[in-house]
């Protein structure tokens, strides 16, 4: 479905993306590991074109994305949660929600495709807040809008940069069990994400990245019986 094939992204002159490679299949959450630094958001923002590689290959049901605009990429059915939130503070959740419906290929939603009522229905707590300013609800709150609202203009694929970062271990799992919600909804979802026992909860599978390179890929087996791996590229 996403095929990342030997990118090299650079920041002006630094090198940040050497040579990597994924793979995302139809209905995966996939995460991508590692520690701070290392090229995961620089994935997903190659990956979205805000970051443009200088070689390799991002194909999408078989579509070249390098080259085109981050917009162009998002009409194709990817939708990208960055870090940072970027929620509307001064809007109410349910302004927030409106705010991320787009026209274009309505065709590629998941079945059924996402509107405020499936919204409400699935995720019950932001009918509560409907009427409450972004910039009063709590982080996981927040998360979740930013998670549901990019939902609202129907991506095939979602990526979502460290979902849980800077949250209290409470809301840690409702942020988690927002994104199996997402995944049974038929959206796949490839995630970046520090916290090692958060993530092994959710995804499928997973890439652990260092110094801008794949040092690791496999599922939930391979990893936790991948020892060394977790102890030189994952623990603190």
């Amino acid at each position: 479905m996403l095929e990342v094939k030997d990118i090299h992204s650079y920041y002006g002159k630094s090198h940040i993306l050497h040579g990597v490679s994924l793979e995302l299949k139809q209905g995966e959450l996939v995460c991508l590991l590692g520690r701070n630094g290392v090229g995961k958001s620089t994935t997903l923002k190659s990956i979205m074109g805000v970051v443009q590689p200088k070689q390799g290959s991002i194909r999408f049901d078989n579509q070249e994305l390098i080259g085109k605009e981050p917009y162009e990429i998002a009409r194709l059915g990817l939708g990208y949660v960055p870090e940072d939130r970027r929620i509307f503070r001064s809007l109410t959740v349910h302004e927030n929600l409106l705010m991320g419906i787009k026209g274009g290929k309505s065709g590629n939603a998941a079945e059924g495709g996402w509107t405020l009522e499936r919204v409400y229905q699935l995720f019950p707590r932001l009918e509560e807040r409907r009427n409450n300013k972004g910039g009063h609800l709590s982080g996981g709150e927040q998360q979740m809008l930013t998670v549901v609202r990019t939902l609202m203009g129907n991506p095939r694929v979602i990526l979502i940069d460290e979902p849980t970062e800077g949250l209290a271990p409470l809301i840690v799992k409702d942020v988690l069990d927002m994104l199996a919600t997402v995944r049974k909804s038929g959206v796949t979802v490839l995630m970046v994400e520090q916290n090692f026992k958060a993530a092994i909860k959710v995804a499928d599978r997973f890439y652990i990245m260092s110094k801008g390179q794949m040092v690791f890929s496999g599922d939930t087996e391979a990893l936790l019986a991948a020892e060394e791996v977790r102890k030189n590229y994952l623990e603190v």
